[in-house]
């Protein structure tokens, strides 16, 4: 096992070095590491399949599908020049707006379901106007990534802590992470709007051409869209019910997108499918196996054991420490296992003396949803992000993200310190 795990610890750094490097195809790296791990016998293909999270997967697919269909009835051109004539056409208020409607809807929806959609809008804007799309796409996946952490279905890891804790219910994530994540919000948001103050700039001719559009000219296929719309109503109403008619995120996403295929006729389906990203799916279950194999060979439990020897239990730098250092792991490995190892350690705890173990959860939930911000793998938004982006040509490079995410993180975190420590701890 010590072998093994010597192994696997090395085939994950190398991999993440060459992902870091950019060299090779990310997705290439993850699927290879994935298959190291196999063949180097630190898992066996039926375990490395069981760490594969298909909930992801299909909820990715199924969204796709949806997005795919919906995009050739011409809505997203709608909704493109709609925002920019509400706002005069002015590039920093539709910034604004974007933002602080993606960290809406990722509340309530979860945070890839709305890039998927928010992005294609973004792209539009941004070609009409004939301005940089990159600040606005950064931006976004930070903004998703802070607004699914305010709600208990709006980030996985929420979704895992609350259906893990009786106590915590749908409504006390909301009070309780609410208005700290707003607040990061509006703060990173100030932030993007000062660094990219000279790149969020058109010319007036551009904001006269678009202004002088018809938004209704624009839908291509009315009755095509009323499907679409209808459809994306119901999923998103499943996404809402899901936990209390007990079906997954990913069934629901994949019911729906069928079902949009046959309502919408079979000249869509080829065109449909040609559209999902292969490559960044493909990419997510190399990761998964990667990091399935770290959990294997014990090497998250180790960590998590090592971080709670450090503060022999008591309160306040055991609630910080799980805060930072699930901030960092999560910025750097999938936050599903590492919260799914977590979780019967915080309720081992309560065994140990520690009485309220609220604090615990929150400080986990935040570190873990906001510590995805960190790097481009941080979190599955942000790899839907990118894909989007290159498919459209407009390549997000890690480096250049990490420039910008893992500096941000680091604020969000320290702000997320000071709230736990004067609500909680003090």
């Amino acid at each position: 096992m010590e072998t093994q795990s010597i192994i696997a610890l090395g085939i994950f750094i190398i991999a993440y070095g060459i992902i870091i490097s950019e060299r090779i195809h990310r997705t290439i790296i993850a699927m290879l590491g994935g298959l190291a791990m196999v063949m180097a016998g630190v898992l066996d293909q039926e375990t490395a399949i069981h760490h594969v999270d298909f909930n992801t997967i299909g909820l990715l697919i199924g969204m796709m599908v949806i997005v795919s269909i919906m995009s050739r009835t011409g809505l997203f051109s709608f909704m493109a020049v709609w925002l920019a004539k509400l706002v005069k056409g002015n590039p920093l208020y539709i910034f604004i707006v974007l933002n602080l409607f993606t960290a809406a809807a990722s509340a309530f929806l979860d945070n890839v379901t709305t890039v998927l959609l928010v992005v294609p809008v973004t792209i539009s804007i941004a070609r009409q106007l004939d301005i940089k799309p990159l600040p606005f796409l950064i931006s976004l996946i930070l903004s998703s990534n802070i607004g699914g952490t305010a709600t208990m279905i709006g980030d996985p890891p929420n979704i895992m802590i609350g259906s893990s804790v009786e106590e915590l219910t749908f409504l006390s994530f909301i009070e309780n992470l609410g208005f700290i994540c707003f607040l990061i919000l509006i703060v990173t948001i100030a932030i993007f709007s000062i660094l990219y103050r000279k790149q969020l700039r058109t010319t007036e001719q551009k904001k006269s051409e678009l202004l002088k559009k018809n938004a209704l000219d624009e839908i291509e296929d009315p009755v095509l869209l009323k499907k679409s719309l209808a459809v994306t109503a119901l999923t998103i109403t499943g996404f809402f019910a899901h936990q209390f008619i007990h079906i997954e995120t990913a069934t629901i996403a994949l019911a729906g997108a069928f079902f949009l295929l046959l309502l919408a006729g079979r000249e869509h389906l080829n065109a449909a499918l040609e559209k999902i990203e292969w490559t960044t799916l493909f990419f997510f279950v190399g990761l998964f196996i990667m990091v399935g194999g770290l959990v294997e060979t014990g090497w998250i439990s180790m960590l998590a054991d090592k971080a709670m020897e450090l503060t022999g239990g008591e309160m306040k730098p055991t609630t910080l420490l799980i805060l930072w250092m699930s901030a960092i792991v999560s910025a750097f490995v999938d936050n599903i296992p590492f919260v799914a190892t977590m979780i019967p350690m915080i309720k081992e705890m309560g065994n140990m003396g520690i009485t309220n173990l609220e604090p615990l959860w929150w400080a986990l939930s935040l570190g873990a949803c906001l510590g995805g911000n960190g790097t481009l793998v941080g979190a599955s938004a942000n790899l839907v992000v990118a894909g989007l982006a290159a498919a459209e040509g407009h390549k997000i490079t890690f480096i250049d993200y990490l420039k910008v995410g893992f500096p941000l993180m680091i604020l969000s975190i320290v702000i997320a310190t000071v709230y736990l420590y004067f609500s909680y701890l003090v």
